[in-house]
């Protein structure tokens, strides 16, 4: 087990947002998070992460408390990768990258970090991109290099928050086949907050249903995908069919 969440809560001054949120994920294995706008999966996703620091609760990865540590060892341990790129400075797209290597430079980077980084770049297929402006791709290259700059920090666990939102279909699916391999080549625990019902269950080991902050359900895609819990939760009528062993949603009109 790389990732133990027990017990999260998380409020804003006047709305409670998640409440005792426990789970885990294991090595290789891709988790995703599904529910209505507002029942807490960026929220979740930016608990884990620190970006926002939970009233109750405790996150481990590898069996070690987070809580305590400072943010160096933490990018050493959690890779996150936002909905989208703050592209307001002309960085060049090795530079982004190279920015991931920050947990684990001394002074400067050396030929090693230079070398994983082009390695990376690579591996993606940014290569051709390396001394283009972030400023100057388009959204899924954007979202390319972001993962690119979260797998620099050589992370145990990914974070992922709408990792295909603004995205068109083909980007959508190229960028999760791409998350799908590196996570199983790489044996990485990841965890991403999605939208899409049907791309959750094509991609993901296990699915985890929020509603209303809390977890409704949680397993593999064709217990947690039903008519009943979409019903539930979404407030809507469905149709669930199966291909591949995978289930997904046609919805009804309504009656």
């Amino acid at each position: 087990m790389k990732l133990s969440v027990r017990g999260i809560s998380f409020s804003y001054p006047s709305t409670k947002v998640l409440e005792e949120i426990s789970f885990q994920v294991e090595e290789g294995e891709i988790v995703s998070i599904l529910g209505p706008n507002g029942s807490g999966k960026s929220t979740l996703i930016k608990c884990i992460d620190r970006i926002l620091r939970p009233q109750k609760g405790t996150v481990l990865v590898t069996e070690r408390d987070t809580a305590p540590m400072k943010p160096r060892e933490l990018a050493r341990l959690l890779g996150y990768v936002p909905q989208s790129a703050v592209d307001s400075f002309p960085f060049t797209v090795f530079d982004t990258v190279m920015m991931g290597r920050r947990p684990h430079l001394a002074w400067s980077a050396s030929q090693g970090d230079l070398d994983m980084v082009a390695e990376i770049l690579k591996l993606l297929q940014l290569e051709g991109l390396a001394l283009r402006h972030i400023t100057e791709l388009s959204g899924g290259e954007k979202q390319k290099v972001l993962l690119a700059r979260a797998l620099a920090q050589e992370p145990e666990v990914l974070l992922l928050d709408e990792p295909t939102a603004n995205l068109d279909i083909r980007h959508q699916i190229e960028v999760l086949n791409l998350v799908r391999r590196l996570v199983k080549g790489k044996r990485l625990s990841t965890l991403v907050a999605m939208h899409d019902v049907n791309l959750a269950s094509r991609f993901s080991d296990r699915i985890i249903l929020l509603k209303a902050g809390r977890i409704y359900a949680v397993g593999e895609p064709g217990l947690v995908i039903t008519q009943t819990t979409l019903r539930d939760v979404y407030d809507i009528s469905v149709a669930v069919n199966q291909d591949s062993g995978r289930p997904y949603i046609i919805p009804l009109a309504p009656v």
